[in-house]
């Protein structure tokens, strides 16, 4: 391995601008979301460009994929995964396969869409003309996570420019509406795309992330009744009705953070992101809706374990209060992703230990990440192997002036390549 990763720097050195000048072509390209998917995406054009770099490479199949709304109704009632209502005119995902030589198969996964910019006035340099100073390329999801997604396509490359035949089969998988939810990997997953081993190609500062916290967003709807705030006494304050129920939340959490723990993750939590109320100061609310996100740890919580919980501690609640007891608040959910955690003695884990220290002549960090992505997908619904690693700082995602230092782009090229020569013909 030694030798062959010698032979892999050497020509990776040579091919650095080339690497670089596909990087900056895909983020020149505007894909991002609307409305969180829900109004729709423009991901078609990075496809097609990817498609065509995927012919230039000769791929041995190269698959399009159209979500069905269907096929995530279906996912929904089965794994509690899956968003419904988005537009997907003109959106689908792309599979290629390089076919190797028999061995286990590998699969990088990744998305193809991003966040909108937000205010351009507030970038340095235009969003989608990147641009690298001082060792970093800046650019609107250059780091969540288009440079994620571009290396392991870059590394099969470095494979056979290197002259090295692929020991087994290498399916990369550029998903849509990651940002929408995570449609894409579910629709890829449920239409029977799997491997022997998953990466998932998400920043984590080439750290490698064996286990995420799952997440439900919670909408809670309460009523009131209106009278002049000179009558208060006669009316009901749902603002205040919401603060009481907020107050039951807050102790829920306590509970949580007390019986539940994990050794790569922080606490459970739950987290008032919105609050909308009343129309006018002179006038006792009849209205308040809060939304809610609660990230929970594998294992020891589940879905349907926090539904219940945090339900139960928001009609409780309610019991000990006259109007609430008769006008319960509705709750509702309106996004939620399990969470992901993949045995650290599995085999692939070691074989991703041994690729890397190949590569970077040392440990590899492994690590938890407070936040979901695809990695539960592909380990909960499609059952396979899976772990999430790549170049970037999470930091960076969503961000203003976003950026990935090159230098982890380059390196986790050589990775993804060490990896699927340790993997594949192990």
């Amino acid at each position: 391995m030694d030798a062959k990763n010698d032979r892999l720097k050497s020509i990776l050195d040579k091919k650095k601008d080339e690497y670089a000048l596909q990087l900056s072509q895909l983020v020149a390209i505007d894909t991002h979301v609307l409305g969180h998917g829900i109004d729709g995406g423009l991901e078609q054009k990075g496809q097609e460009y990817l498609i065509k770099l995927f012919e230039q490479m000769n791929a041995d199949s190269i698959v399009k994929d159209f979500p069905s709304e269907e096929i995530l109704e279906k996912s929904l009632n089965l794994y509690n995964e899956g968003n419904l209502g988005h537009n997907y005119d003109g959106r689908f995902n792309v599979y290629a396969t390089f076919k190797g030589n028999g061995g286990k198969s590998i699969m990088f996964n990744g998305h193809i869409d991003t966040m909108p910019a937000g205010d351009v006035n507030k970038w340095n340099t235009p969003p989608h003309e990147p641009i690298i100073k001082n060792g970093k390329m800046y650019g609107l999801g250059v780091c969540d996570m288009k440079g994620g997604l571009m290396a392991p396509i870059m590394a099969v490359d470095l494979l056979k420019e290197a002259g090295i035949e692929l020991p087994g089969d290498v399916i990369i998988t550029s998903v849509i509406d990651e940002e929408g939810g995570g449609n894409g990997s579910i629709i890829a997953a449920m239409n029977g795309q799997k491997a022997d081993g998953v990466v998932v190609c998400e920043p984590t500062n080439l750290e490698l992330v064996i286990a995420h916290m799952g997440f439900i967003f919670f909408k809670i709807e309460i009523e009131g009744l209106a009278v002049h705030s000179g009558m208060k006494w006669v009316g009901v304050s749902a603002i205040e009705k919401a603060v009481k129920i907020m107050n039951a939340i807050d102790e829920l959490e306590h509970k949580w953070l007390m019986q539940h723990k994990h050794i790569l993750l922080p606490g459970p939590s739950s987290n008032v992101g919105v609050i909308n109320g009343g129309v006018a100061g002179s006038t006792v609310a009849d209205y308040c809706c809060f939304k809610t996100c609660v990230h929970y740890l594998p294992g020891s919580m589940n879905h349907e374990k926090v539904v219940k919980e945090y339900t139960g501690a928001i009609y409780r609640a309610c019991e000990g209060d006259d109007w609430l007891k008769d006008h319960k608040p509705r709750v509702s959910i309106y996004q939620a992703g399990g969470p992901f955690e993949m045995e650290k003695d599995h085999e692939f884990v070691k074989s991703f230990e041994r690729a890397y220290g190949s590569a970077e002549g040392k440990e590899i960090k492994i690590v938890g990440s407070p936040s979901g992505c695809d990695a539960r997908v592909w380990k909960n619904i499609a059952k396979c192997p899976t772990v999430q690693f790549g170049p970037g700082s999470p930091s960076q995602c969503h961000a203003i002036n976003e950026f990935i230092d090159m230098e982890q782009y380059f390196k986790s090229i050589l990775i993804y390549a060490n990896l699927i020569l340790e993997w594949c013909q192990g």
